[in-house]
């Protein structure tokens, strides 16, 4: 959501950022819709005023014994006109929110322009990707293979896009996700939480995901959605809430499942792991104040960062173009994995600075120590890690030549010093 004052103020850059995004200027409409909207509020202003001051005098002349019927009548009309004009402002009202509601974040300046992954730039890369003496097969088929991956039965159970993990893989997986949260927590400062995975509209507005992406995500028949990450139900936890500017930052990390329709996916990794219906994931988030996100961006990657670094893995960093970038993001980092089987770097977190954008939509605020008034906080969120991502990364890059898999050195305390599987 924006701020009609800034777009007031500065038309040409808001339709430049919304250009960027590949978006068609939108200040003239929105401008010519606040305008009326602004006209209507003050004519309704000047019938209430109106309409107060005539019953005072209706009172005045009423105590005098004189005739007020002319002053009644018209107290009648304006009225009618003042419900009128309140019908209208609430019409303005919602016209402009879901104009609003509907426009993807500005972007910061140095996102490279571009439509797609084509224009992302690789900004560094860590460590090396492993060499082998036989021919690296993907997760799926290392999972298989050990009978421990289990896709037909996941399928007559849901469908398509769903996995039954067994034995030495789900403790795997259930490893890295225990290791992740104990870096997160006790080395980084995030305090843990076990949040609801079903929310109601409001709370996916707030975030971005309604009324836009509603497609992506799954609705119950009595209206909760399913999370499709916990950033959904952490960000939102300062919902209509004003903090402390000593409050500030607040990191908060999650673990759970996360639900997606994988609308518009058809065709796309449909052998695996990579793009599931349900999947877990550890999501990191700070609400920060507006001097310190841009610092905290570069903080979280860095977090997220760690968990692939000490598990080893090759990965290389990539900075978005505004047409790869989430709808609330201004500015977006991922990292990408190393997949020996595939070949190629699959993206395992997405780390992004919101700005304000999720605030507005929230009413979250803080009060600063100095001045009046309060002020908007901002939002980010990065995934550290995705878990059933990682778990592919591991497989890949620690196979073994026997079709075993080689537990790396910081997972190995986790699962009772077992140096591999299979």
């Amino acid at each position: 959501m924006y701020d009609l004052r800034w777009i007031r103020d500065n038309p040409d850059a808001f339709d430049a950022g919304l250009g960027r995004r590949d978006v068609a200027p939108q200040a003239a409409a929105i401008l010519k819709l606040d305008a009326e909207a602004r006209a209507n509020r003050t004519a309704l202003q000047e019938a209430q005023n109106r309409r107060n001051e005539l019953s005072k005098q209706i009172g005045a002349a009423k105590s005098k014994g004189g005739d007020a019927d002319g002053l009644i009548a018209e107290v009648g009309e304006l009225k009618s006109r003042v419900q009128d004009g309140e019908e209208k402002e609430r019409g303005f009202t919602q016209s402009l929110r879901e104009l609003l509601s509907g426009l993807p974040n500005q972007p910061e300046d140095g996102v490279p322009v571009g439509a797609d992954e084509d224009a992302n730039q690789e900004l560094r890369q860590h460590g090396e990707a492993p060499a082998f003496d036989f021919a690296p097969k993907q997760h799926f088929e290392i999972g298989e293979a050990l009978g421990l991956m289990d896709f037909d039965t996941a399928a007559k159970l849901s469908g398509s896009r769903f996995v039954l993990l067994r034995g030495e893989l789900a403790r795997l997986e259930r490893a890295l996700a225990a290791f992740m949260l104990d870096v997160h927590t006790g080395e980084f400062g995030y305090t843990e939480t076990s949040p609801p995975l079903l929310v109601r509209a409001h709370t996916a507005f707030g975030t971005g995901n309604l009324p836009k992406f509603e497609e992506d995500l799954f609705k119950t028949e009595d209206g909760f959605y399913l999370i499709p990450t916990a950033e959904m139900v952490l960000t939102n936890v300062v919902r209509e809430n004003v903090l402390a500017e000593d409050d500030l930052p607040l990191r908060q990390v999650a673990y759970t499942p996360c639900f997606r329709s994988e609308a518009g996916a058809a065709g796309k990794d449909t052998r695996g792991m990579l793009r599931q219906h349900q999947f877990n994931k550890v999501e990191l988030v700070s609400i920060t104040h507006p001097d310190e996100s841009m610092a905290e961006h570069e903080r979280m990657t860095e977090c997220a960062e760690q968990i692939l670094q000490r598990l080893g893995l090759h990965y290389r960093v990539m900075l978005l173009s505004t047409g790869d970038m989430g709808f609330a993001a201004q500015k977006t980092y991922d990292l990408e994995a190393w997949l020996p089987g595939q070949d190629s770097y699959r993206e395992i977190s997405s780390c992004s600075n919101c700005g304000d954008f999720q605030a507005r939509r929230m009413e979250a605020r803080y009060k600063p120590k100095q001045g009046k008034g309060t002020r908007f906080v901002h939002t980010l969120n990065g995934s550290g890690l995705a878990v059933g991502r990682t778990l592919i990364a591991v497989l890949e890059n620690y196979q073994l030549a026997d079709g075993g898999v080689a537990v790396p050195a910081v997972l190995q305390p986790y699962l009772g010093g077992q140096t591999r599987i299979g």
